[in-house]
């Protein structure tokens, strides 16, 4: 126990850092003229079909859930990970993509407020501090911009960070009766569903017909899959079995310090100085949250 307590905060970290890296991944699918939201589709597919794949191999017996708690997969699939991200990429096309990304990263305060109702969990000085450099980290990452602000993106915006949040309220709560492995197969293959609602399968299956080199394409959405979902939301639920929801999702807020670095490091963006200090601020709300301290 006491070893699972340790590599909890890592698990999250490395979630984190994965979940950083989606950019690349986004923008090469982009130019096959996916749009987002087929993206989406294609990733959460193949990511329930590989966790699927691991469930059945490693325990049959894990696909057993009862009809009771269907609900909570139903939240964790298309209240969360489906809603979060339709409203994410709605807000980023009617919204500056900074303000979308800050809405987005308010979800540690949904978090931390949700697990305080549900959980009981203490609000101490710690975790207001590492919340408050946290969140100002992200702002300073993402940029401020308060043009092309509307009350339906308002919306829409905070919508995602209550979205993204939830995952770690149903998930704790899916992790006391369900393995984690059982848990991330049921929450995608639900998501899964939603997402060819939304998506517009005809188009997104032409599009694929339409390539000159489909292997790699192919290839290249298995990959988009295992590094942005598959491995990011198995380390994060992992993670959550000796992770507070709340300590957890301001661990997790590492994931746009990543993206700006890579932005910097692959695509050649600059690296401002409120950038900087944003990234300084993100490490410092990590390394005080690791602190051994009395909950």
């Amino acid at each position: 126990m006491e070893h699972r307590r340790n590599i909890g905060p890592l698990l999250i970290i490395l979630a984190g850092i994965f979940w950083g890296s989606m950019g690349i991944f986004v923008r090469k699918l982009g130019t096959y003229g996916f749009t987002s939201v087929q993206i989406v589709a294609i990733r959460i597919t193949l990511a329930a079909l590989v966790f699927s794949i691991v469930l059945f191999i490693r325990d049959r017996s894990g696909f057993r859930i009862t009809l009771r708690d269907l609900p909570l997969f139903l939240g964790l699939g298309f209240g969360s990970i489906l809603f979060f991200t339709v409203c994410y990429f709605t807000a980023i096309t009617i919204m500056p993509l900074s303000t979308a990304a800050i809405l987005l990263y308010t979800s540690p305060i949904w978090i931390m407020l949700m697990s305080m109702l549900f959980f009981r969990e203490k609000l101490n000085r710690i975790k207001l501090i590492a919340l408050a450099l946290a969140f100002a980290g992200c702002v300073l990452v993402s940029g401020i911009s308060g043009e092309g602000i509307t009350l339906i993106g308002l919306l829409i915006g905070l919508g995602s960070g209550i979205g993204y949040g939830l995952y770690s309220i149903l998930g704790t709560i899916a992790l006391r009766r369900y393995s984690p492995y059982t848990v991330t197969t049921y929450t995608f293959l639900f998501a899964a569903a939603g997402s060819w609602l939304v998506c517009g399968p005809a188009d997104m299956i032409s599009k694929f017909t339409a390539a000159a080199d489909l292997p790699f394409l192919l290839f290249f959405c298995c990959l988009t899959a295992l590094v942005t979902a598959v491995i990011p939301f198995l380390s994060y639920t992992l993670g959550l079995r000796t992770v507070e929801a709340s300590r957890a999702g301001i661990l997790a807020t590492i994931e746009p310090m990543v993206a700006t670095l890579i932005g910097i490091l692959v695509f050649a963006e600059p690296l401002t100085l409120l950038s900087g200090l944003g990234i300084l601020l993100i490490l410092a709300a990590v390394v005080l949250l690791n602190r051994k301290q009395n909950q």
